[in-house]
């Protein structure tokens, strides 16, 4: 099972070279997406890709998603749009949650929470049998660190190990990129931000032997 990931577009979608796979995974930011028209031109996107099953997340700039959860479902017709929720494909128990920390005063806060109790909950209500968790927001110290700032939520980190998923894919930290495993669990920070501009191309999983076949 090959599993394409990528996130962080932020518009420039048509410009990441996305490889074949069997499941595509987004997990957040598609654009500054305050319009319908954000959402819409995303879901022409993917529905131009020859990926079987398509996977969005939500994202701290897609404030479509977050005030009208259901009108983007419906928008994003080319892909399973997860808010606290899963789909099954091919025995594989996906979960997306877009939430994160409220990051800073100048950052978008589409899906932002306080840290502790709100974030907590949130995390709690995952599925016990999940096998790839997909949240926007990094875990606290695992790829998360901006300069001298480390983003990640210490909660989800409490989150993640309790429940033990084969991968917990996110995006968010731009500075950070690529796949590091600590226990039982693969993290992958799939953003396509590079520096000075550049896009990288999304990842891509091979689900069985967690390699990652392209960088």
């Amino acid at each position: 099972m090959k599993i394409a990931l990528f996130s962080d577009t932020h518009a420039l979608h048509g410009r990441v070279t996305i490889p074949a796979a069997d499941i595509l995974i987004f997990a957040g930011d598609m654009t500054h997406c305050r319009t319908a028209r954000d959402v819409a031109d995303f879901n022409d996107f993917l529905g131009s890709l020859p990926h079987q099953h398509k996977i969005v997340v939500g994202g701290n700039h897609d404030y479509r998603l977050a005030r009208e959860p259901e009108q983007s479902k419906k928008l994003l017709s080319n892909a399973i749009f997860l808010l606290d929720e899963f789909v099954v494909i091919s025995g594989i128990t996906i979960y997306g949650a877009p939430w994160q920390p409220i990051f800073n005063d100048r950052a978008c806060g589409a899906f932002a929470l306080p840290r502790g109790k709100a974030l907590k909950a949130k995390w709690e209500m995952i599925t016990p049998d999940v096998d790839i968790l997909v949240t926007h927001a990094p875990p606290a110290g695992i790829l998360d660190q901006d300069g001298p700032f480390a983003h990640g939520c210490s909660d989800l980190t409490a989150a993640v190990a309790a429940l033990t998923p084969k991968y917990h894919v996110f995006g968010h930290i731009h500075s950070h990129h690529g796949m590091i495993k600590h226990g039982a669990t693969t993290y992958i920070n799939c953003n396509v931000q590079g520096e000075n501009g550049a896009l990288r191309s999304a990842l891509l999983l091979d689900y069985g032997s967690g390699e990652l076949l392209q960088e």
